[in-house]
C-alpha cells in the first residue's frame, strides 16, 4: 500500500475528487457481507473508512480481512482501508491507516487529547499509517451519534467564520487533513457555503462528510472545495446507491483513482 496521506496530497494538486465509504461495524449484516463488497467494488469509492462512535463488538480485524481478500486490484492497488475511531478501543493493525481524529470543534479534553494518549501504546505496536486529523462537528439539525458520545456541541452552521478560524487552527496545530462532520444521520449536511469558505482558507485537504443522501449532494460539497466526501448512511441503507442514483440524476461524477 502506498502512502495514503501523499496519495491524497496529490489529488488534491491534481484536482482530482477522492470518495470514501463509510462503513460501521455495529451495522454490519454479516449474511450480506458478500453483496455488500460487491457493491464497493462495483461503485466510485476511492477509500473505505471503518469505525463509529460505538463500535460494541471485536470484529474489527475479521471485517478489514474480509475486505482485502475481496477487494479486486482495479489497476492501481486494492482499495486503502483507512480507521475512523471513535475511541482507542476501535484500533486494528490490519487496516492501512487511521485517522488520529481530534475534536477541536468540542472543549471536551477527553476527545481533543485523552483517547489520543491512550491509543499511542496501541499504534506503536502497529505498522498503521497515523494520519492527524482535525475534526470539526458541524450542527445538522438533530443531535448526532458524535455529539452525544462526546459530550460536545456542535458549531453553528450559519456561522462560517467561526468553523474557518477553528479549521485555521487545527492547520496551525500540523494537523494533516480537516474533517468537517454533520453527523452519522444527519437531517442536513455541512453548508456549501461554510465547505467553500473553509477550503479557500487553509492549504490542507479537506474531507466532508454527515447528511449526504445523494449525488448531487456529493458534487456540489466537490464544487464548494471538498477534496474527499465520506458517504456513510446513505450507502449503508441502500447498497444501490450509487447505481440508483446514476440512473436518477445522469449527473457526470468527478471521482478518479489513485
Amino acid at each position: 500500500m502506498t502512502n495514503i496521506y501523499n496519495s491524497i496530497i496529490k489529488a488534491k494538486a491534481e484536482n482530482r475528487k477522492l470518495l470514501a465509504i463509510l462503513l460501521d461495524p455495529d451495522k454490519i449484516v454479516w449474511e450480506n457481507l458478500e453483496y455488500l463488497i460487491q457493491k464497493i467494488n462495483q461503485s466510485p469509492a476511492t477509500h473505505v473508512f471503518i469505525g463509529g462512535s460505538h463500535v460494541q463488538n471485536n470484529i474489527l480485524d475479521e471485517l478489514i480481512v474480509r475486505l482485502k481478500e475481496s477487494f479486486p486490484f482495479r489497476g492501481r492497488g486494492a482499495l486503502p482501508i483507512v480507521l475512523f475511531p471513535g475511541n482507542s478501543s476501535q484500533i486494528s493493525a490490519k487496516a492501512d491507516a487511521i485517522l488520529f481524529l481530534s475534536l477541536i470543534s468540542g472543549r471536551n479534553p477527553d476527545y481533543l487529547i485523552e483517547h489520543q494518549v491512550n491509543a499511542v501504546p496501541i499504534l506503536k505496536k502497529t505498522q498503521l499509517e497515523i494520519i492527524s486529523t482535525g475534526y470539526i462537528l458541524i450542527e445538522s439539525g438533530n443531535e448526532t451519534a458524535v455529539s452525544r458520545v462526546s459530550e460536545t456541541k456542535p458549531l453553528d452552521r450559519n456561522n462560517s467564520d467561526y468553523a474557518t478560524h477553528t479549521a485555521q487552527a487545527g492547520e496551525m496545530l500540523g494537523h494533516k487533513l480537516i474533517y468537517l462532520e454533520a453527523g452519522s444521520g444527519a437531517k442536513q449536511a455541512v453548508p456549501f457555503e461554510m465547505i467553500e469558505k473553509v477550503s479557500n482558507n487553509i492549504e490542507i485537504p479537506l474531507i466532508v462528510g454527515g447528511g449526504i443522501i445523494d449525488l448531487q449532494g456529493i458534487q456540489k460539497a466537490y464544487e464548494a472545495g471538498a477534496d474527499l466526501v465520506v458517504i456513510g448512511t446513505a450507502f449503508e441503507n441502500d447498497p444501490n446507491f450509487f447505481e440508483y442514483q446514476e440512473q436518477k440524476s445522469k449527473i457526470v461524477n468527478h471521482h478518479s483513482t489513485i
